[in-house]
């Protein structure tokens, strides 16, 4: 996807231990992937965390990168929060020439320049190819809403974009749909490449967050050969085209019901050319009538997806099951104490269950266990055993047989919101003979 601007809420990184750093700065900037707009950062835990481009870094640069170290070391991609800027990129930040040539404008309408004004400038913004997109406290004064279209011109020229539109908060109704508004331009249609996959969407009707990137470079480099998949929230195909180009995965069923996002995912699965390989049930999928037919089930949606468990169950295969992705907002409190041990405890189980899936590698989990504290951790785990036994009371339930289930894997995409984590949880479920 596009970078966003320097204030934005953060970048893609790389994280490695010290003695890598170099190694990797080296790699990145000759495969121009190395954010120079960011310095590297050292961790709370002692890694370096080195900036990226999340739109032109790719799986065989994550894997060329792993090969290159030890067994066993640190290589994961991570999403960091307010991102130090580096030296270079501090000379007239975009902020900077914003205030600048708004304060020009103000003045030259005989108004006056205040701090009031200077506030409601926006804190951060969204590049999306030639569109620029706004903060929802932006812009908030009776003066600006005096200036008409002079005022998105000049944001726009100083913004360095043809289009301008302002997000409003995400709508409480099924869809989720954001609030945008075009504040200059003729469309909101957009496109990101993301790790070689093309994405379009109007942007005043669908939604695309940067901080997911972790999650569909894992998905990408998922083993999915022969397998059909069932992506029970697809939206644009966030998830469902990383499993199709590639995972390698045979077919994927695609359910979402905003026909919005729908008329995008159409769009976008023949721009990627793997539309043959996929079919789109467009609809609430609690109707879906699939059943018997999936190795693997998607389900992307946070807060939380637990409406589609039953869904997600009926539509595993009987004969073998299959591996749900199972997505939620755990929250942590870092005032709960921890028993004696619990801690060390937690952090080996973890270690054993992702060295099991992941043959002892490194994954993106692993860093930010390494970075979180244990409280964190314990609530993942937590919310992992008692999913596991919901989904295996479900599939006994639906299934008239009883079946065995596995928490194979906790991964982390990112911090949602203080003591608030997105995780995704993989469960294998298969039935018992």
């Amino acid at each position: 996807m596009e970078a966003e601007e320097l204030d934005s809420c953060g970048t893609a990184a790389l994280v490695t231990e010290p003695q890598f750093t170099q190694l990797f700065r080296k790699y990145l900037e000759g495969e121009g992937i190395l954010d120079s707009r960011f310095r590297v950062q050292k961790l709370l835990d002692g890694a370096t965390a080195l900036p990226v481009l999340g739109q032109s870094l790719q799986e065989h640069h994550l894997q060329h990168l792993k090969e290159s170290i030890p067994p066993g070391r640190i290589c994961a991609l991570i999403w960091i929060q307010n991102p130090i800027p580096s030296k270079s990129a501090q000379v007239r930040s975009p902020i900077q020439k914003l205030r600048e040539e708004l304060a020009s404008l103000v003045l030259g309408r005989g108004a006056v320049w205040s701090k009031e004004l200077e506030k409601d400038l926006p804190n951060s913004w969204q590049r999306h190819g030639d569109l620029v997109l706004l903060s929802v406290d932006s812009f908030k004064a009776t003066l600006w809403g005096e200036m008409g279209q002079e005022l998105w011109g000049t944001v726009a020229g100083a913004v360095g974009a043809k289009r301008l539109a302002r997000r409003g908060h995400v709508q409480s109704n099924s869809f989720r749909s954001p609030t945008v508004t075009l504040l200059l331009g003729e469309d909101g249609w957009v496109e990101h490449v993301d790790n070689g996959i093309r994405y379009r969407f109007d942007v005043t009707w669908c939604m695309m967050s940067p901080g997911n990137i972790t999650e569909k470079l894992r998905i990408a480099s998922l083993r999915c050969a022969g397998e059909v998949v069932v992506d029970l929230y697809a939206g644009i195909g966030y998830f469902t085209l990383p499993y199709l180009v590639h995972a390698g995965a045979a077919f994927v069923h695609a359910c979402e019901w905003n026909p919005h996002a729908v008329e995008a995912l159409q769009q976008n699965l023949q721009l990627n050319g793997v539309q043959h390989r996929c079919r789109i049930h467009q609809g609430d999928n609690r109707k879906l009538e699939l059943r018997d037919v999936a190795h693997r089930v998607n389900l992307g949606l946070i807060p939380t997806s637990e409406e589609g468990w039953p869904v997600a169950c009926r539509a595993l295969r009987k004969d073998v099951g299959g591996i749900l992705h199972i997505h939620q907002n755990v929250e942590s409190f870092p005032g709960k104490a921890l028993a004696p041990g619990q801690d060390h405890q937690l952090l080996a189980s973890k270690g054993q269950v992702d060295k099991g899936v992941h043959g002892g590698k490194d994954t993106v989990s692993g860093a930010g266990r390494r970075a979180l504290c244990p409280t964190a951790q314990m609530a993942w785990q937590k919310w992992a055993e008692a999913t596991e036994t919901q989904i295996r009371t479900l599939l006994h339930e639906l299934d008239g047989k009883p079946w065995r289930t596995n928490i194979l894997h906790i991964e982390l995409v990112k911090s949602y919101a203080p003591h608030v984590h997105h995780i995704v949880l993989d469960l294998e479920c298969r039935p018992l003979s």
